[in-house]
């Protein structure tokens, strides 16, 4: 564990040398997180991509929410489309779930050949119907034109709406607990544990003290993250409501300081920013440090965890 240390990775002397860039070697061994997107909500930008976290295990791809491109960032990230393995679904907000049902039609066309489950709260198996239904035509087209086998006899759906064991097979045991996003229930945190590494995904949530029981004594906790001084510079016509939405539904820094604390996790990195953009890393972190003394990092878009 790196808790007790003052550790803080920020700005680019961070990013450098943790990217996933093109002609970076997918590992075969041991356990790798790469944030393919780090910006909160829906609205695309140039500067960060929609939600998406990817976990390779050894060599097999697990993949946390489908924000929007989110097959680009893999490609982005030289992660080949048909390792796809198992996809977790946080809750179902647009920015995690609308690519779902793309990226599995696009694994597909890539020559997917291996069962792919696909785990989340309800409506997820409606959500993945309706999405492959759109790509009906084009799909029974691939077959008949291509020889490609159905896809639907290759997707599992599993819906569930508590905490508890979700997946595990010879390299890792997946586990969910039920976090606070405000009135869109249920929404799920997932811990990975592997033989070299545990990872926690937050999702998106307020302050969770079942989060802080899921990331006990974890490696690294990536967790969603608001800065909470940006509130005041909300000055749309809705800025009251969308104030309120944002504090009852997302963790500040100071909250993710304090649960990392009482967790005892070794690294915290800071996704799922709100906002996106005009906030430093200094400004980001210094929150965070006010009662954590782990290692620190601000999340980019291909990093390598």
């Amino acid at each position: 564990m790196l808790v007790g240390r003052r550790t803080v990775v920020s700005g680019m002397a961070a990013a450098l040398g943790a990217l996933a860039l093109p002609g970076w070697a997918l590992p075969q061994k041991g356990t790798h997180a790469v944030l393919l997107g780090t910006k909160g909500g829906p609205s695309p930008i140039p500067e960060r991509a929609a939600p998406s976290t990817a976990l390779v295990i050894d060599g097999r791809l697990h993949l946390v929410d489908c924000g929007n491109g989110v097959a680009h960032q893999l490609a982005k990230a030289g992660i080949a489309l048909p390792l796809l393995n198992q996809v977790y679904i946080t809750h179902n907000h647009s920015d995690h779930v609308i690519d779902v049902a793309t990226l599995l039609v696009l694994a597909w066309a890539a020559g997917l050949a291996t069962p792919v489950a696909v785990h989340g709260p309800p409506p997820i198996a409606e959500i993945v119907k309706n999405g492959l239904g759109v790509s009906a035509y084009d799909m029974a087209a691939r077959m008949r034109e291509e020889g490609r086998p159905p896809l639907e006899k290759l997707i599992t759906v599993r819906e569930r709406d508590t905490g508890g064991l979700v997946y595990r097979d010879d390299s890792v045991t997946v586990r969910s607990a039920l976090v606070d996003h405000y009135t869109v229930r249920p929404a799920f945190a997932y811990r990975f544990d592997t033989a070299d590494r545990s990872i926690v995904i937050s999702g998106d949530t307020t302050y969770s003290e079942a989060l802080a029981e899921l990331a006990r004594d974890a490696d690294v906790l990536i967790h969603e993250a608001l800065y909470e001084p940006f509130l005041d510079r909300i000055s749309t016509a809705n800025a009251p409501t969308l104030r309120d939405h944002l504090r009852k539904s997302h963790t500040t820094t100071e909250q993710i300081g304090q649960l990392a604390a009482k967790a005892n996790v070794g690294k915290v990195v800071l996704t799922h920013l709100v906002p996106a953009v005009g906030v430093t890393d200094e400004e980001w972190i210094v929150g965070v440090q006010k009662y954590y003394r782990g290692e620190i990092v601000v999340g980019r878009d291909l990093m390598v965890i």
